[in-house]
C-alpha cells in the first residue's frame, strides 16, 4: 500500500518533524551547494547507472510549488551545477532528471547519467535493476570527480 493512503502516516512524513531527511540527515553527502545537498551513495551493490545521485533541498519542502521564487531559482542553479559536473565526470551523452517524493516526501531530484548502449537505452531507468559488473567501481570514480568539481 502506498504511504499516502495512510493519512496519519503521510501527515507525519510530510512534516519536518517526521521527515527522515530532516531528522536524520544524509549519510556521506558529496557536496553542500547554495540551497541543497548532493547525495551519491558508494556502497554495495551500487546503482545500475554509474553516477546516479540525488539532490536534496536543504529546508523541508515536499513540492516545487512550496518554494519561494528565490528558493526555486537557487534550486535550479544547484541542479545546473550538479548536472554539468556529473556530465563532465561521467561523459554522459544525456542526463535524465526525476522528482518523485512518493517514498520520502522531501523535495529532491534524481540524476541519471545516460550513455550509449546503457541497459536502459530504449526506455526508462529502473533504479532497482542489478548493476553490471564493474558498475560500482565506475560509480565511485565518478563520485570522486563530482566531489572535486563541486568543491568550492
Amino acid at each position: 500500500m502506498a504511504r499516502w493512503r495512510d493519512e496519519e502516516e503521510w501527515a507525519r512524513l510530510v512534516s519536518a518533524e517526521g521527515c527522515p531527511i530532516c531528522r536524520e540527515g544524509l549519510a556521506n553527502p558529496v557536496a553542500e551547494l547554495e540551497c541543497s545537498t548532493l547525495a551519491m551513495g558508494e556502497g554495495e551493490p551500487g546503482p545500475p547507472l554509474p553516477g546516479t545521485c540525488a539532490l536534496f533541498f536543504r529546508r523541508h519542502a515536499v513540492e516545487l510549488h512550496e518554494l519561494s521564487p528565490e528558493e526555486a531559482a537557487a534550486f535550479i542553479r544547484d541542479v545546473q551545477r550538479v548536472s554539468a559536473a556529473l556530465q563532465e565526470a561521467s561523459g554522459a551523452v544525456k542526463m535524465n532528471y526525476e522528482v518523485h517524493g512518493n517514498t520520502i516526501p522531501h523535495l529532491h531530484m534524481h540524476f541519471f547519467p545516460r550513455h550509449r548502449a546503457d541497459p536502459f537505452e530504449h526506455g526508462p531507468v529502473n533504479p532497482r535493476a542489478v548493476p553490471a559488473p564493474g558498475a560500482l567501481e565506475r560509480h565511485r570514480e565518478i563520485r570522486r570527480k563530482v566531489m572535486e568539481l563541486l568543491a568550492v
